[in-house]
């Protein structure tokens, strides 16, 4: 038997299928250390996020063409302000100080790279249990898409991925339009949400869910800004999730409000019939 449980903060999904939790998790950072069992190979996706131009896979044609295609958001796009969502974890073997090494060589690179525009970045604090591991969160601003090619085969970038290569387990990318028009606290707590539908959800389906969110800023107060479009990295780092929402409180009492509110509440009703999974990840965005 099958048994779905949905209790969302911002799409809190537990599902018991009588075999046990998903088996994709990770390592701790520096202020967890719990260990988790590994979901990629982590040479070859380290090599990746550094040469990502280079060894990225390509979906085939046939499967490509079976899966409903979901259009970025058409209020964002070309906004001025591309989003790069990068999460990791470390290896058990990792020591706290080598993953320290890790977070402050990434936190230097907007001092290295000019067309990094913003960089935030923190460790998950997310209540809910969805980050299937992951426990390192950064995001990156680029003004446009050549400024993301620019950053992908820099010099500087590739350096860090040799810093990275030797702790990193796991990496989760993608990457979407954000909103520029949006007024963020000064300091953020993101609440980074990514959901993956099922492959029989209809477009027409799925853009109701994309409504229905879209629409929780003007029910709910502690929500203090909003954005969200669908997958358009070129690395393919992605694990099948299309749809990126950034939900941004500027306490932990915003969030405390937002996940038992009968407004998301309602709109976990409209979610549950199309989703396959959900993936969230919090964390407060401090910047270098």
């Amino acid at each position: 038997m099958f048994r779905l449980r949905l209790a969302f903060g911002s799409g809190l999904l537990i599902a018991a299928c009588g075999c046990g939790a998903p088996a994709d998790s990770e390592p701790a950072g520096p202020d967890q250390t719990e260990p988790v069992a590994a979901t990629a190979e982590p040479s070859a996706a380290a090599e990746s996020v550094a040469d990502s131009d280079a060894t990225e896979s390509q979906v085939s044609e046939s499967e490509a063409t079976a899966k409903t295609a979901h259009p970025e958001n058409p209020d964002n796009l070309d906004s001025g302000m591309l989003r790069h969502a990068v999460f990791f974890s470390f290896k058990d073997s990792s020591s706290e100080e080598d993953i320290q090494e890790v977070v402050d060589a990434f936190a230097e690179l907007p001092s290295k790279i000019d067309s990094i525009i913003d960089f935030q970045y923190g460790v998950n604090n997310s209540p809910e249990g969805l980050d299937d591991g992951f426990t390192h969160c950064f995001l990156l601003t680029f003004a446009d898409d050549a400024g993301r090619q620019e950053y992908l085969p820099h010099p500087a970038h590739k350096a860090f991925g040799d810093v990275l290569r030797p702790h990193m387990k796991d990496v989760f990318v993608l990457d979407y339009w954000g909103d520029a028009n949006q007024v963020h606290p000064e300091k953020p707590l993101q609440h980074a949400v990514f959901f993956k539908f099922k492959d029989s959800a209809s477009r027409e389906e799925v853009a109701k869910v994309e409504q229905a969110f879209a629409a929780l800023p003007e029910k709910i107060d502690a929500i203090k800004a909003f954005e969200w479009s669908t997958n358009n990295s070129p690395e393919k780092h992605d694990d099948g999730f299309t749809h990126c929402f950034l939900v941004t409180f500027d306490s932990e009492a915003g969030r405390e409000a937002y996940l038992p509110h009968a407004e998301h509440l309602a709109f976990v009703e409209v979610l549950k019939p199309v989703l396959d999974k959900v993936r969230v990840l919090d964390f407060w965005g401090k910047t270098p």
